[in-house]
């Protein structure tokens, strides 16, 4: 027989079920009172949350202060327009509070231990030759009549032993040829690239404090010196506002005659740079685009462009990018044939850019300029004889 639990025993017969109203009033057992006071953990959470907020709101302006250098830079850099007022308008103060407080400090020693230092200096300086003057003060004038044709200088000879040293800079559009040019260097036992494709996106010569192109070219004639530089600015350069202007200098309009002085000042200054440092520079245009408008305005700087290469001649060449990639009608194509008459695909999507069997096609206009300059050839006959 299992164990189970007893069964429970049956009421007597004279025990009556208690009555409701028995249980009516019947003491209930009084539970202890909870003393009415807010839960001091809720109360902990609901301070931390609000002070969670202050902290953020504090640390957001150290934040600020900390880097208002980098931010107000970044301000002014930005296209001309209300945009930039706005931000200049804040963060000009900002970093004034900033240095005032000495909290700019820390962002100076950081970028100084890696090598940045005046990263966030607003450089709008253009250090351009001067233009010549005459004993009386006023600028040289070109020579005028028909004087007998000088001889030709001899061209300098460059041999395997004797490279002739090349470099490509500029902004984005001179990428494609750039690379396409450091290959035909590679190839060439007589040309030797130094400092491979200097190509910055979105600069120019007109917004030195982007990136200031007139002192970093100086800079590197001195640590590269280069025979031969092969440029390409301008396309950025088809606005009316520009930094770094003398502040006899107002400008109003792009493309006006202001303008293209001004813009003419800085390419040839920055020939004269160059050629006084020793080199020859390949100056790559701009090429026709989808945009009309756009097209439109690079004729314009094209125009500046190769004015001031042509006043330099045995200096500066200029290379016409604009009708060597004309379709057949004279305007916009992405594809142009071959030597074998197949059609190749030369310019990039964005309709701006070039694509590789572009930028191969400029390198060879390129090295033809160089032989007509320089002597490349002249090596193999001698080491044939």
């Amino acid at each position: 027989m299992s164990d189970r639990p007893p069964s429970p025993l049956p009421r007597l017969p004279d025990e009556e079920p208690p009555t409701t109203e028995q249980v009516a009033t019947t003491p209930a057992v009084e539970k202890p009172e909870r003393a009415r006071r807010t839960d001091p953990r809720l109360l902990r959470r609901q301070w931390s949350a609000g002070h969670a907020l202050v902290i953020c709101v504090v640390a957001l302006a150290i934040g600020l202060l900390l880097n208002a250098p980098g931010v107000h830079k970044s301000a002014y850099n930005k296209p001309d327009g209300w945009q930039r007022d706005l931000a200049l308008a804040f963060t000009g103060p900002l970093a004034d509070l900033s240095h005032a407080l000495l909290l700019d400090r820390p962002r100076i020693g950081v970028q100084a231990l890696f090598g940045r230092s005046g990263a966030d200096e607003i450089d709008t300086e253009i250090a351009l030759p001067a233009t010549p003057v005459s004993r009386n003060g006023k600028q040289t004038k070109k020579p005028t009549g028909s004087p007998k044709t000088p001889t030709a200088p001899r061209k300098v000879a460059f041999t395997p032993t004797k490279k002739l040293r090349l470099w490509v800079a500029g902004d984005s559009l001179v990428i494609a040829p750039g690379f396409a040019v450091v290959r035909a260097a590679g190839s060439s036992p007589v040309i030797e690239s130094v400092g491979g494709v200097d190509g910055r996106v979105a600069t120019g010569l007109t917004r030195p404090d982007v990136f200031n192109w007139f002192e970093h070219i100086r800079k590197q004639m001195k640590l590269l010196r280069p025979r031969a530089v092969v440029l390409g600015f301008g396309g950025n350069d088809d606005k009316a506002y520009m930094t770094g202007l003398p502040d006899d200098v107002t400008i109003d309009t792009f493309g006006g005659a202001a303008w293209r002085r001004e813009y003419a000042r800085r390419v040839g200054g920055m020939m004269d740079v160059i050629s006084r440092a020793g080199g020859f520079v390949v100056w790559i245009g701009l090429p026709q685009t989808k945009s009309a408008e756009q097209t439109r305005r690079f004729d314009i700087v094209n125009a500046v462009a190769q004015k001031e290469a042509r006043e330099r001649e045995g200096r500066a060449a200029f290379i016409d990018t604009y009708t060597m990639f004309a379709g057949d009608d004279g305007g916009y194509t992405d594809y142009l044939a071959d030597p074998n008459g197949a059609l190749r695909k030369v310019r990039a999507g964005d309709g701006v850019h070039f694509e590789r069997e572009g930028g191969d096609i400029i390198a060879r206009e390129v090295l033809k300029a160089l032989n007509r300059t320089y002597d490349l050839t002249s090596w193999r006959k001698k080491r044939s004889a």
